[in-house]
């Protein structure tokens, strides 16, 4: 294990699954231990620096998207509603885990940003950018123990999913105004 400018971050996750595990071995807590991979919905903060609601955010100012590197590294994003129901069946399950909750289906950045293009605005450019240090080239969860102990997989694509993001990020960033549908907004 290096000490790169995320392994502080990695080594906190490990740590916190350690000391659960730790206090379920010797007081008997219950507990459950969730992975959870790259999420993305409504709600989210606008500008968290999270990649899909950086490019969401970006196209719908008409600005450029800004792609890291080449473009190619991979991540998966889970819509939020399959990441509460994997959440439910393991808090009402038996088995501890840790399991992975996420989307396995992997896009490039580059991949990502051709899809908020389409779903935006298929004029947005693309922006690159010099890579940021110990960026993970690949992202991508296991998820077939969810799959066999849980009965858990995420059924939101990413086209399917995205486009109910931006309709918040639409209302919320704009106040009153048609969606990407020509639906009109409300702020109530």
């Amino acid at each position: 294990m290096g000490a790169g400018v995320r392994s502080c971050y990695d080594e906190g996750k490990r740590t916190a699954e350690t000391l659960t595990m730790d206090y379920h071995r010797g007081l008997n807590i219950e507990v459950r231990i969730a992975r959870i991979f790259n999420t993305y919905g409504p709600r989210m903060c606008i500008d968290d620096g999270r990649v899909v609601s950086n490019f969401v955010a970006q196209a719908l100012r008409k600005e450029p998207l800004t792609v890291y590197g080449d473009g190619k590294q991979t991540r998966s994003f889970q819509y939020v509603s399959d990441l509460v129901e994997g959440l439910m069946k393991l808090m009402e399950g038996e088995h501890l885990g840790p399991f992975n909750l996420g989307n396995p289906g992997e896009f490039t950045m580059l991949e990502l940003a051709e899809v908020v293009q389409e779903t935006i605005d298929h004029n947005a450019k693309i922006e690159f950018r010099p890579n940021t240090e110990d960026d993970p080239h690949k992202r991508k969860p296991d998820i077939t123990k969810a799959k066999e102990l849980l009965g858990w997989e995420p059924r939101v694509s990413l086209r399917e999913g995205l486009p109910l993001m931006v309709s918040d990020f639409q209302k919320r960033i704009f106040g009153d105004q048609k969606d990407i549908g020509g639906n009109t907004l409300s702020t109530a």
